[in-house]
């Protein structure tokens, strides 16, 4: 008797266990997940899968690169696959219309063509920094004019600004606590949030570092000029890959110049790699301004810009550029990058001082030869991966 009744107390157990089972997650014929409800399911169509993420936190890397500004945040599969949602998602501004990726573009090396981006309440004030790379630096502040301290605390301030993404609380509009409010509200980021965090709720904090992590992911290392690298054992040793005039544009980029007296270039190389460092070709953090000084509308000099990405995938792999250059994106091509270099305007109480090494700005001179070997060398820089591999594209397309 006491068996029998034993029998049909587990048996009640065992059914109310399958029901609240089954209410929690709707299972589908396969005994799985039914995709009809799973919330990453519906809103990627496929095009994401938590247990199976792409590898990010364990890329490789080539011995030589070594610089690398990471900090604390390390880069995890689960982190950046938030992040990579967050970066592409338009639900991060205020109307629904911008995402990160609106002004930084997978296929211009996560740029933008536009002298300045279109956000949600008219156009940004500088040109949109090219984002390939950006871990790959001793330069640990960010923005062209170094004023956030840490990428982390950059990833936030484009959503709070009034015009990029709106979410600034500004004239009764929405705060980033409106924004918080509204993540927490969407069925997928429950999971995603609870994979890199070990619980579902959005944070600003978490917001900053999984979208620092996905963008530390972004690496270019699959260019002409990688695959000569790996073959020498120095930067001095002539890259067997390479074509006469690249090896030549090289020395050029790499090699200090030499002056006469009116600072007037009379041989050497053109000194790019002093404030470019290869072979992260990042900036030097103690670069000072390099001349280009007009605000983005021309209204106002702007003498505190030092911030630079690094010169990698200035060229796309069908040889089109990523341009336009510089903060305010006057320079629309790699020759007007070259004519501002080869004769300095003027000088400004920030000018760098390797632009001006006799108090006089400096003239290189540069012939047509050396203009076309200087970018040559600089269309080795270009990779291919960084422009379609799925791991930094837009998760939210078919």
């Amino acid at each position: 008797m006491l068996s029998n009744h034993l029998s049909s107390f587990l048996a009640i157990v065992l059914a109310l266990s399958f029901v609240s089972c089954a209410e929690d997650e709707p299972l589908g014929p396969s005994g799985q997940p039914n995709t009809e409800t799973d919330p990453i399911e519906i809103a990627f169509n496929g095009q994401l899968d938590l247990s199976d993420p792409h590898n990010y936190a364990t890329q490789s890397l080539p011995a030589y690169i070594t610089r690398d500004n990471t900090g604390n945040n390390l880069i995890t599969d689960a982190g950046a696959t938030l992040g990579r949602v967050l970066f592409y998602d338009k639900a991060l501004s205020s109307i629904g219309t911008t995402s990160c990726a609106s002004c930084h573009q997978q296929e211009l090396a996560f740029s933008d063509g536009a002298i300045a981006s279109t956000g949600v309440a008219g156009t940004t004030s500088r040109h949109s920094m090219r984002l390939v790379n950006a871990r790959f630096g001793s330069e640990v502040r960010f923005f062209w004019n170094e004023r956030a301290a840490t990428l982390e605390d950059q990833t936030a301030q484009p959503i709070q600004d009034h015009i990029e993404m709106g979410f600034s609380g500004i004239d009764e509009g929405p705060s980033f606590e409106d924004l918080l409010d509204r993540l927490n509200g969407l069925d997928y980021y429950t999971p995603l949030f609870t994979g890199a965090f070990g619980s579902g709720e959005a944070t600003e904090e978490r917001i900053s570092e999984a979208l620092a992590q996905f963008i530390r992911s972004i690496q270019s290392f699959d260019s002409k000029y990688d695959a000569g690298r790996a073959q020498v054992n120095n930067e001095g040793q002539q890259f067997p890959n390479f074509t006469e005039e690249e090896n030549r544009g090289r020395q050029l980029f790499g090699n200090r110049p030499q002056f006469n007296n009116d600072n007037e270039r009379i041989g050497g190389g053109l000194g790019c790699g002093s404030c470019h460092q290869s072979p992260e070709f990042s900036i030097d953090p103690r670069s000072r301004n390099n001349g280009v000084t007009a605000s983005t509308g021309g209204a106002f000099p702007e003498f505190n810009v030092t911030r630079s990405p690094s010169l990698r995938d200035l060229f796309r792999p069908d040889g089109g550029e990523n341009g336009p250059y510089m903060h305010n994106g006057f320079l629309r091509t790699i020759d007007d990058v070259l004519d501002h270099y080869n004769a300095i305007p003027s000088i400004n109480p920030q000018l760098d001082g390797r632009l001006m090494p006799a108090d006089t700005p400096q003239r290189l001179n540069l012939s047509a030869e050396e203009r076309s070997a200087v970018v040559a060398f600089l269309k080795t820089l270009t990779g291919s991966a960084v422009y379609s591999d799925e791991r930094w594209s837009d998760p939210f397309v078919e």
